[in-house]
């Protein structure tokens, strides 16, 4: 294995990054990629030591205030592993300066919103966020498959979920997104939806809705179905159905016992905790009918804040004319009640 140590510098100004189109060299890793300025380490030479001198080499610029923001560990998968420093700094000339020629690539300056409608690797993407969300020092870990597939993404020792991104059919595109990146870009992927259901006397079943962690990413606080979930990478819908029961509720069924009942398409487009936030899903639909007792539930803190039944025609009501803080989609519920009652001919 081949190990080397480079630095990554994201000059800002005005709200836009100075980056780089890798254009010029034939046998280059990020060929037609859009990087930041920045290079591999010189013999005995410091991280900033190496910033300021790959960053003067490539743009002329002198920095002389930047920000150490994260080691990034670049797994190749062709046998190299690459430390990467990641800084960021702020443009040290008056703004319209023109621009030198540089021998790697051209530069241009990019509005930081636009940069995620570049080519750049979407692990690159990861760090993005990272940074726009103002995330202190971290260190993240990517893993690509020796060409530009991403396997696996590691942030501060903790595996982050990657999905495979799918297109408006529901096909397999061969894209894999982080989490935080697919909700930032709104690429369309797979979840699971799951309703847990009971009979009742009154208008035939009761369903169980959770509500959401108050520390959930998006809609904290609302009532939900009853478990719900994305579909990770190289996972099949039913197996993420069983694994989001027994994380959120402590649930183990059988595969028998979930009753697929079709799938609906989710998009919603807002902004949580000062920062966008874009569904655009294919769900597919389960519902459960093997007995439940809340007591018996185990809940998921990070996920789930509490459990309650309420009859399925309270809910849809309560739904249509706003008199619930939910999440839930008037359609999704309308597409389960068509299940039960066939279930029930």
């Amino acid at each position: 294995m081949s190990t080397e140590l480079s630095t990554l510098c994201y000059i800002e100004q005005n709200g836009k990054y100075l980056m780089l189109h890798r254009v010029k060299k034939e046998n280059d890793v990020n060929k037609d990629k859009w990087i930041g300025p920045g290079g591999h380490f010189e013999p005995d030479e410091s991280p900033e030591e190496c910033l300021v001198r790959e960053v003067f080499e490539e743009t002329g610029m002198t920095l002389t205030d930047y920000r150490f923001r994260g080691i990034v560990t670049f797994v190749s998968g062709s046998g190299i592993t690459e430390y990467m420093h990641l800084f960021t700094a702020a443009c040290p000339l008056p703004e319209g300066a023109p621009l030198p020629e540089c021998s790697e690539g051209v530069l241009k300056w990019v509005s930081i919103e636009d940069v995620w409608g570049l080519n750049i690797w979407e692990g690159d993407k990861i760090f993005f966020r990272l940074l726009d969300e103002n995330i202190p020092f971290f260190s993240l870990k990517l893993v690509y498959d020796g060409k530009d597939g991403l396997v696996s993404a590691v942030l501060n020792g903790k595996e982050l979920e990657l999905f495979d991104i799918i297109d408006e059919k529901g096909n397999l595109t061969g894209v894999v997104k982080e989490r935080g990146v697919a909700h930032r870009d709104g690429s369309r992927h797979h979840t699971v939806h799951m309703w847990i259901v009971r009979p009742n006397e009154k208008s035939g079943w009761d369903i169980l809705l959770q509500r959401r962690s108050y520390l959930k990413e998006s809609h904290p606080g609302l009532l939900d179905t009853s478990a719900a979930g994305h579909i990770e990478h190289g996972a099949l819908p039913a197996d993420a159905a069983l694994r989001e029961l027994s994380e959120e509720l402590g649930i183990t069924a059988l595969p028998e016992h979930l009753i697929p009942f079709g799938t609906w398409n989710i998009h919603f487009e807002g902004e949580f905790r000062g920062y966008p936030y874009i569904d655009n899903e294919l769900t597919y639909e389960y519902y459960y009918t093997q007995p439940v007792e809340t007591k018996d539930l185990i809940l998921q803190e990070s996920e789930v804040d509490s459990v309650l039944w309420m009859d399925f025609e309270e809910c849809l009501a309560r739904v249509r004319s706003g008199d619930l803080s939910h999440c839930l989609y008037e359609g999704e519920l309308l597409l389960l009640e068509n299940a039960l009652k066939k279930q029930q001919v």
